[in-house]
């Protein structure tokens, strides 16, 4: 099975790898990865190829064909490709991207030590820089691939990060990615894109991060109890709204009310 892990800045798209990884048995390829091999097999130092990559676009292509062919060449091995674009070049994958709240991608990349590079000092300066870095991408993207990053109908599966954890998150990904195979079985073959399969999930808390008053715990008691016995996310899907990093809900607030309340991970969405 191979499966291609991309999404916002911050939203512990390694962490969650790592997880796959050990317990799971998935061999990691990341773009750095890649990047080593490419240039071991011309004979040039890690350095040496990113300034080739800052000066020339062809390099870019090499890892995109190079991802491409790890993964023709390991069809029945168990790979997660931890990658922006290794959805649209690895032929057969489970698409999921990592979503996360602005606010909770600053807070996480602040604390981070991730070196003189990426250091902020504010939560405030690190939005404003995870902002501008993710339309940055999307724009390279746009006029290098004709992609749209952040379309969520491009993945098989949008998860949220902002409240669950880690584990729980490589759990569902993997329940999930199994559902998926099954069905690419039934059917015999890969299609293109996302083969109609696109589930998003969006914790209950980021879609209402309000408390549940005390009056309306009570008309939504019998929900609550329900939702109680699940373990990753109701059944009912709630229709929302998406500005930016701001989601509206449109239809189900009792249902995300009492997800909420109940403390179940997650509910899926609809985006209308």
């Amino acid at each position: 099975m191979h499966i291609t892990i991309t999404g916002n800045l911050g939203s512990g798209k390694s962490t969650i790898c790592k997880i796959l990884e050990d317990k799971y048995g998935f061999e990691i390829y990341s773009t750095g990865k890649v990047q080593r091999e490419i240039a071991e097999e011309m004979n040039i130092t890690t350095l040496e190829m990113n300034q080739l990559m800052c000066s020339d676009r062809k390099y870019d292509t090499m890892i995109d064909d190079a991802t491409a062919r790890i993964s023709r060449e390991n069809r029945d091995k168990n790979i997660i490709f931890d990658s922006r674009l290794a959805w649209h070049f690895v032929e057969q994958s489970f698409k999921v991207f990592l979503s996360v709240s602005l606010n909770v991608a600053a807070e996480r990349v602040k604390n981070d030590d991730r070196g003189n590079v990426e250091k902020y000092s504010s939560v405030t300066e690190a939005k404003e820089m995870l902002a501008a870095r993710a339309a940055t991408e999307d724009k390279r993207y746009k006029d290098m691939y004709n992609l749209s990053y952040f379309d969520f109908s491009n993945y098989n599966l949008v998860i949220d990060s902002t409240c669950c954890t880690s584990e729980k998150i490589a759990s569902i990904i993997m329940q999930e990615a199994k559902k998926f195979e099954a069905v690419m079985k039934e059917r015999g073959q890969f299609e293109s894109g996302n083969q109609g399969i696109n589930r998003i999930l969006i914790s209950p808390k980021r879609l209402y991060p309000h408390p549940v008053l005390a009056e309306e715990l009570n008309d939504l008691k019998e929900l609550v109890e329900k939702y109680k016995k699940l373990s990753d996310y109701i059944e009912t899907t709630i229709s929302v709204s998406k500005n930016g990093d701001e989601y509206t809900i449109l239809e189900g607030m009792d249902q995300v009310k009492a997800a909420a309340a109940a403390e179940v991970p997650y509910v899926p969405v609809a985006i209308r």
